[in-house]
């Protein structure tokens, strides 16, 4: 290369030649000189920042968090893999986790990620819990803990029985319904306990927002899964028993109707796949053993009524009571306020005065309360008069609990012309219904009072004109009821009063005060009426046929067709009461009346 130099002969060409090789040479040399300096201070970052690391490990190690990001992630990738999630699950779990790797910790979304990577961890995706598949040791746990209840029990023991047959779990939602206090949401705890499952109880009274049950999607600040998928996650198996307590108090509003969510959670066609919004992927509830409870199901909406088995729950009868009271309530009170029996007693005939005269209700909510009164006042005496038992009855109780709130209807004691005594159906269970009927001069008005209801005014209407209809083959005066008006009225009249069950006990009334015959003071009746005089069935005859004995009467007049129902009075009602079914009014009254 330097012989160019020779033989240029020129002096300023071979100069030109010598400067433009100095320009390249120098031009080689100072990018040298850059790169060495970029690796230079390549080498110093990585020298501080390897440091830095080093300084901030030391300080860690001081301070004792071992909570650094490279053995979160470790740790996170980790329990991905044994959480044994689906495939597909599993790929997004770890794809998310990429992304937490390569977020700075000083970013929100750093946070939201982990949140939901810890998530996905904490939910189950395989673990179950063994069914206890001995019936009988199942159905002594219901009887253990819960009286009474025969037709949830056996539905229990069928489930069980057939998952036991098939080896697979039968796609069965059961709705508890029934008024308050009368066990529920303690019945779907036995449940569980005599399964041997995982419970989960998520309460929906006064949800309103439909991501309540679905969950928020992932993209907003503070998303949060559904109440459905927490309560998995806090069951941590995939078969647990999943009690939607209050179903029937559910409300929508602009953020969605939470009802129309839950047809997809207690639908056994979808819930192998239902779609969680913070989740974004499908999660199997086909496994769940779900519970609801409602009070009212006319609540419910129609769509979700069809997807559920109505179990229907009815007051407890005052020997019901007495039984629960004597083997659950007593018991529990004792063991809360730490005294025993020895230290306490109570007759059952004071139960008896309790349940009847200070509670009325349908459960035992009220009761309990009372027992757990007795037994406050017992440990005061106790304590104070150095007393070594306690022992409450008729003569005492009301010294401890105060005077008797309530007081149930009785028979009348001697028979009487336009009073009958019909049978009704309260929240509170059953309970005797007297009409009067009275006439005076006027202009065939008919006259109702004691806060009726518009189906009970149309079933006076309609028994009069049953009666005025039949007035000739009754040997009634048809003046009567030109020249006269009639009163019907219903004492206690500031309680609110409705239903069509009193139509015959009104036309009994409205007969016997136009016939001015006697009525039997021993005779109940129920049943809707209609203008032909046909005797149409009613609701609610256990909680009559109680209410009846309870009031003192022998004989009871209900619907043929009711007669179905005898069965579901308790045995120790039927054998006291002389209950006759009737077809038509003829029958009832000449069953009633007194000719």
């Amino acid at each position: 290369e330097k012989y160019k130099y020779l033989a240029e002969l020129n002096l300023n060409a071979r100069l030109k030649l010598i400067l433009e090789d100095l320009n390249r040479l120098k031009m080689i040399a100072d990018l040298e000189q850059r790169i060495n300096e970029d690796v230079k201070k390549a080498i110093d970052e990585n020298q501080k920042e390897y440091y830095l690391r080093e300084k901030m490990r030391a300080i860690q190690n001081e301070l004792g968090d071992k909570a650094k990001k490279e053995d979160e992630i470790d740790k996170l990738r980790e329990q991905i893999k044994e959480a044994k999630m689906p495939i597909h699950i599993e790929e997004k779990a770890l794809q998310e986790l990429s992304r937490y790797q390569s977020t700075p910790s000083a970013m929100a979304e750093s946070q939201i990620i982990k949140t939901y990577l810890d998530f996905l961890v904490a939910l189950p995706w395989h673990q179950t819990s063994k069914d206890l598949n001995d019936l009988t040791k199942v159905q002594e746990n219901l009887d253990k803990n819960h009286y009474g209840l025969e037709n949830v029990k056996e539905r229990i023991i069928e489930y069980l029985a057939v998952k036991i047959m098939t080896g697979r779990n039968p796609q069965t939602i059961l709705c508890l319904a029934g008024p308050p206090g009368v066990g529920k949401t303690s019945l779907a705890t036995s449940i569980a306990e005599a399964l041997g499952r995982k419970f989960v109880k998520q309460s929906l009274g006064g949800v309103k927002d439909e991501s309540e049950i679905r969950g928020h999607r992932r993209t907003y600040v503070g998303a949060m899964p559904g109440r459905i998928l927490k309560g998995m996650k806090d069951a941590g198996t995939i078969n647990p028993v999943f009690l939607l307590d209050e179903i029937d108090k559910m409300a929508s509003d602009y953020r969605g109707d939470p009802a129309s969510a839950m047809l997809e959670v207690l639908d056994p066609e979808q819930n192998a796949k239902f779609s969680d919004h913070y989740l974004e992927e499908n999660y199997d509830l086909s496994q769940v053993m779900f519970i609801t409870t409602a009070n009212y199901l006319e609540n419910v909406p129609a769509p979700l009524r069809d997807r559920m088995e109505i179990v229907e729950l009815s007051s407890y009868t005052e020997y019901e009571k007495i039984q629960i009271a004597q083997k659950h309530l007593i018991e529990k009170q004792l063991k809360a306020h730490g005294i025993t029996k020895d230290q306490f007693s109570i007759e059952e005939e004071t139960i008896y005065y309790i349940v009847k005269h200070y509670t009325r209700e349908a459960g035992v909510r009220e009761l309990n309360r009372y027992i757990g009164s007795l037994v406050r006042k017992a440990i005061k005496e106790i304590l104070m008069n150095k007393t070594k038992k306690v022992h409450i009855h008729n003569g005492n109780v009301e010294s401890y609990i105060g005077k008797p709130k309530f007081n149930y209807n009785v028979m009348d004691e001697k028979q009487q012309i336009g009073v009958v005594t019909g049978l009704a159906y309260t929240a509170f269970g059953g309970d005797t219904l007297p009409v009067e009927v009275t006439y005076y001069k006027g202009k065939g008005q008919l006259v109702l009072t004691g806060k009726l209801g518009d189906v009970m005014k149309e079933s006076a209407i309609t028994a009069l004109s049953y009666v005025k209809s039949h007035a000739e083959e009754f040997k009634i005066d048809p003046a009567i009821f030109e020249n006269n008006d009639f009163h019907v009225h219903v004492p206690e009249g500031a309680i609110p009063k409705d239903g069509p069950s009193a139509g015959i006990t009104m036309a009994t009334a409205i007969m016997s005060a136009a016939s001015k015959k006697y009525v039997k003071k021993d005779v109940g009746m129920t049943g809707e009426i209609t203008l032909r005089g046909y005797v149409l069935p009613i609701g609610g005859l256990k909680e009559k046929a109680i209410a009846a004995l309870r009031s003192g009467l022998s004989t009871i007049l209900i619907p043929k067709q009711n007669t179905k129902d005898i069965d579901d009075i308790p045995k120790e009602v039927r054998e006291k009461l002389n209950i006759i079914p009737v077809e038509t009014v003829s029958d009832v009254f000449t069953k009633a009346i007194i000719d």
